[in-house]
C-alpha cells in the first residue's frame, strides 16, 4: 500500500481540527497555533509538510465559513438522524468533503467522497465509512457539477487530488 499523499494528510489533520472545534471553544487561530505544535506517537508534528499544514488551513477555514449551509446538507442527506447524534469524527469527515465537494471545484465530486471514505476507515466507527458513502452520495446526486472532473480555475492547473 502506498504512502498517502500531502493533501490526504491535510485533509486527516484537517479533520482532527474540526473534531476538536466541535468539541471545544478555543477560537480557531488558537486552536490551529496548539494543533501545530502537537507530535504524533512517533514524534513527528502534526500536518508534517508546509503544503500539508496550508491544506488543512484551507478546508478549516473554508468549513468553519460555510459551516451553516454544510450542515444544512448533511442534515438533509442524513434525514433519520439528528446532525449532533452523528459521530463527532462522522461529522467532521462530512464537512471536509462536503466543502470540497461544493466549494473546491478543483477537486471532482467522486475524488472528494473517496477520500472521505477511506478517511472514515482509518479514524470512524466500523460503519463509518458505510455511513458516510451513503451521505455524500446523496449529496454528489444534487450537485450541479460534473462528478469525475475538476472545475479548476486558471491559476490552478496541476490537478492534484
Amino acid at each position: 500500500m502506498s504512502k498517502p499523499g500531502k493533501r490526504r494528510e491535510g485533509r486527516e489533520v484537517a479533520v482532527q481540527i474540526l473534531f476538536h472545534l466541535d468539541h471545544n471553544t478555543t477560537p480557531l487561530d488558537e486552536a490551529l497555533a496548539g494543533v501545530w505544535q502537537f507530535r504524533t506517537d512517533a514524534d513527528k508534528p502534526l500536518g508534517s509538510s508546509d503544503k500539508a499544514r496550508t491544506f488543512a488551513e484551507e478546508l478549516v477555514r473554508g468549513v468553519q465559513k460555510h459551516r451553516p449551509e454544510i450542515d444544512d446538507r448533511i442534515q438533509r442527506a442524513a434525514s433519520n438522524f439528528e446532525i449532533q447524534r452523528i459521530g463527532g469524527v462522522e461529522r467532521a469527515i462530512l464537512r471536509v468533503a462536503i466543502f470540497e465537494m461544493v466549494y473546491s471545484l478543483e477537486v471532482p465530486p467522486v475524488v472528494s467522497i473517496t477520500e472521505a471514505i477511506e478517511i472514515a476507515k482509518k479514524f470512524g466507527a466500523e460503519e463509518a465509512s458505510r455511513f458516510v458513502n451513503g451521505v455524500l452520495d446523496r449529496i454528489r446526486s444534487e450537485i450541479k457539477r460534473p462528478a469525475r472532473t475538476a472545475v479548476q480555475s486558471a491559476d490552478d492547473k496541476s490537478g492534484e487530488a
